[in-house]
C-alpha cells in the first residue's frame, strides 16, 4: 500500500487523538502553557532531525516568513483558539461543530484564492460531510442548557476565529510552501507557533503544569504522534492534492474521537453518532475520489 492511500486514514487517527489528549492532559496543565511547551519541543525534537539528516532549509528570507507565519495560522491561532475556548466553558459538541465548518469555507475559498475548480461531485461531498457532522452533533447541541450557550459568546467568538484562521493557514500553506523539505518547514512553523503563543501564555496565565506520569504522557505524544507525525502528514496531503481534499478529512475527525472516548473513556456512541459517522464517510468518498477525465 503506497502513501497515498495510508495517508488520509493515518492522518485522521493522528489528528483525532489530539482531543483525546486536550481531556487526559486539561487536569495537570493550563492550555497555553501546554501548548507553548509542545511547540519548542517539537521545533527542538525536529531541529535536531533537520541537522542529523541535512535537510535542505529555505534559500530566500520570503519562504523562512512564509513558514512561520503559516505556523501562527496553523498552530498557534488555532489550537490556542480552541484549547483556550474549552477551557473556559465551550462545550466540545460546539467546539467539533464550530470546526466542522472548516472544509466547507476551504471549498469555498479554494477557488478564489489559489484557483482550484471543484466538481459537481465534490461539492456533494463538502455538503454530505457537513449534512452527517450536523446528525452526529446536533442532539447533543440541542440538549444543553441556552444558559451554558449564551455565558461563552466570547470562548465561541474565539473558537471562530480558530476555525478561520486554520482554513486560512491551509490556503496559505497550498499558495506559498509547495516546495522545499517538508521538516525544515515544520519547524519553522513551530517556532512561528511558539512565538505567538508564549507571550500569550505568559500574560493570561500562571504557567501552572503539575509534572506527573499523565502530562508526561500527553506531551510525548502530542509532540512525536501529532505535532510532528501527523501535521507532516497534513503538509503532505496538502502538497499531493487539493487544499479543499486535504481539508475534507477534518470531517471524520469529530466521529473518530467519539469511537477513541468511546474505547478510552467509556462515553456512549449514540444512534446519531454512528449514522452521522457513515454519511461522513460516503461525504469523504465523494470530495476525495479521483476524478475521471471526459473523454
Amino acid at each position: 500500500m503506497t502513501l497515498d492511500r495510508l495517508a488520509p486514514a493515518l492522518f485522521v487517527l493522528l489528528w483525532s487523538t489530539g482531543w483525546i489528549v486536550a481531556r487526559y492532559a486539561a487536569p495537570h496543565t493550563e492550555p497555553l502553557a501546554f501548548l507553548s511547551v509542545r511547540y519548542a519541543s517539537a521545533a527542538l525534537v525536529l531541529i535536531i532531525l533537520c541537522l542529523a539528516v541535512r535537510a535542505a532549509w529555505p534559500r530566500r528570507g520570503a519562504e523562512w516568513w512564509h513558514a512561520v507565519f503559516s505556523g501562527v495560522l496553523l498552530h498557534g491561532i488555532y489550537l490556542g483558539g480552541v484549547w483556550w475556548a474549552i477551557d473556559v466553558g465551550v462545550p466540545t459538541a460546539l467546539s467539533g461543530l464550530i470546526a466542522a465548518l472548516q472544509p466547507l469555507l476551504t471549498a469555498m475559498a479554494a477557488p478564489l484564492i489559489v484557483g482550484e475548480r471543484l466538481t459537481r461531485g465534490q461539492w456533494i461531498g463538502i455538503m454530505f460531510g457537513l449534512l452527517g457532522l450536523s446528525i452526529a452533533i446536533v442532539p447533543r447541541l440541542a440538549a444543553l442548557h441556552w444558559s451554558e450557550v449564551a455565558t461563552a459568546l466570547i470562548p465561541i467568538g474565539v473558537n471562530v476565529v480558530a476555525m478561520i484562521s486554520v482554513t486560512a493557514g491551509t490556503i496559505y500553506q497550498k499558495r506559498f510552501l509547495q516546495t522545499g523539505d517538508l521538516r525544515s518547514t515544520a519547524m519553522l512553523q513551530y517556532i512561528g507557533a511558539f512565538a505567538f503563543t508564549m507571550p500569550l501564555a505568559l500574560l493570561f496565565e500562571d504557567f501552572a503544569m503539575t509534572w506527573n506520569i499523565h502530562l508526561t504522557i500527553a506531551l510525548l505524544w502530542s509532540v512525536f504522534g501529532l505535532s510532528i507525525g501527523a501535521i507532516v502528514l497534513l503538509l503532505y496531503l496538502i502538497r499531493r492534492g487539493q487544499v479543499s481534499r486535504a481539508a475534507s478529512l477534518i470531517y471524520l475527525v469529530p466521529p473518530a474521537v467519539a469511537i477513541e472516548a468511546f474505547l478510552l473513556f467509556g462515553e456512549q456512541l449514540s444512534l446519531a453518532m454512528i449514522v452521522g459517522t457513515v454519511i461522513v464517510v460516503v461525504g469523504v468518498y465523494l470530495t476525495n475520489r479521483p476524478q475521471v477525465a471526459a473523454a
